[in-house]
């Protein structure tokens, strides 16, 4: 059993505008034990002082598919499985070098991948899964094209796939039962055309209004939740009408719909930076041409849509939504909002809301006794340079991952 004491923290976690000086962390077990303002003391511990740098909660991006290598949605679901977790293996340690300790993936990542990391034999993010994403035939998870007349269901098992096809009453909450039996801790739709796909353009809508309402009652059932792929705004007032919790992507939304946001207490997960990299690499990378005359349509509004949410008081979680190669650019979406929104709610999107978001409130995203030790420090006060968290975690010479340090160039 290691201890761990960091003394003379400046800590940044979202909750203030300006660090909180001179603290003192306590880290036992794999939790942090104690935070105080008075120097702590234990027999054994390792100390480390931190004098001029920050110390940060582990960061939590609420929108991955660590199971997307590569862009091309409807060729990354023909690879083998065993390739597929092989490259989420690559992906994940990738997102944990970034700083990022826990990531909620939104469609494709399943149990076995979850355990794997649990178990140690991957290194990455703690996982927190919805397993396959429900989509209704020629929606955002039917990669078939026109001309493909494969049945429906060929790659719903396919580890690669980020979703399964399902339509009607009856399969909507038979989909979404198997989902939350297979270790799924909220469900995820697509109740909106999308970028990737082929044959739904941005304004289709996803599902009926019925569907839509069977699967969140699904959800509820099982004390959890819906989170949905949204872009337009009828299509996000539809859904929170029905009961969908968290708004994933939200760009199109207006300022009528955004209050109604707020009053439910939906969340949205914006994930700007995902259109900027598909618009400047998506073609080189894969991404079929039908799909790259879709990214304009949302990409457009994206700043414009941070704050409209904002104005209205809608809780926002981080989120990037990367495939392939362009996922090195997930830390970008942090310096993206940073041009509209301060930096402090930037941080905290990243943080205590997406605690929240995740069913983990004061266990991460936060430095508090009780909660995992997860944590990163940063040369420089990210308040005021919101940059000083991209580059592939080059201002982090030490990232902690439930007390066990994964990077740690202090004493370098």
């Amino acid at each position: 059993m290691s201890i761990t004491i960091f003394q003379n923290a400046s800590i940044v976690d979202g909750a203030s505008a300006v660090p909180r000086e001179g603290v003192n962390v306590l880290v036992e077990d794999g939790h942090i034990r104690e935070v105080s303002d008075a120097p702590l003391r234990a027999k054994d511990a390792r100390v480390i002082d931190l004098a001029g740098k920050v110390l940060m909660p582990g960061l939590i991006d609420c929108h991955v598919h660590v199971i997307a290598s590569e862009a091309n949605l409807g060729r990354n679901a023909l690879l083998p499985d065993s390739l597929v977790a092989a490259h989420a293996s690559v992906i994940m340690r990738g997102m944990l070098m970034r700083g990022f300790t826990t990531v909620r993936d939104v469609g494709g990542a399943d149990f076995g991948l979850q355990q794997a990391v649990e178990e140690g034999l991957f290194e990455g993010p703690r996982l927190v899964i919805c397993g396959k994403a429900l989509s209704q035939t020629g929606g955002h998870c039917d990669f078939r094209g026109r001309y493909d007349v494969r049945d429906r269901h060929a790659f719903d098992r396919k580890l690669g796939s980020l979703g399964r096809i399902c339509d009607g009453l009856s399969e909507v909450r038979l989909a979404a039962r198997e989902e939350i039996k297979a270790g799924a801790q909220f469900i995820k739709i697509m109740a909106n055309g999308g970028v990737a796909s082929p044959t739904d353009p941005i304004a289709f809508m996803g599902f009926s209004r019925e569907e839509v309402t069977a699967i969140v009652e699904e959800a509820q059932n099982a004390q959890t939740y819906v989170a949905a792929h949204l872009y337009t705004d009828e299509a996000i007032r539809r859904g929170v009408e029905c009961g969908v919790h968290s708004v994933e992507h939200a760009n199109l939304v207006t300022a009528e719909t955004a209050k109604l946001m707020a009053e439910k207490g939906a969340f949205a997960c914006p994930t700007l930076v995902t259109y900027e990299a598909l618009k400047s690499e998506g073609a080189n990378y894969g991404l079929p041409e039908s799909s790259v005359a879709k990214i304009d349509d949302v990409r457009l509004a994206g700043l414009r849509s941070l704050e409209i949410l904002h104005s209205a008081g809608v809780t926002m979680v981080y989120g990037s939504d990367l495939l392939g190669a362009m996922h090195r650019h997930q830390s970008e979406e942090f310096v993206i909002r940073g041009r509209v929104l301060p930096a402090m709610d930037v941080i905290r999107s990243a943080t205590l809301d997406a605690a929240r978001l995740c069913g983990m409130d004061g266990k991460i995203g936060c430095i508090a006794p009780g909660a995992y030790a997860d944590l990163i420090v940063v040369d420089g006060n990210p308040l005021d340079d919101l940059a000083l968290l991209t580059g592939q975690g080059r201002s982090m010479p030490a990232i902690m991952k439930e007390g066990r340090f994964v990077k740690n160039t202090l004493d370098a």
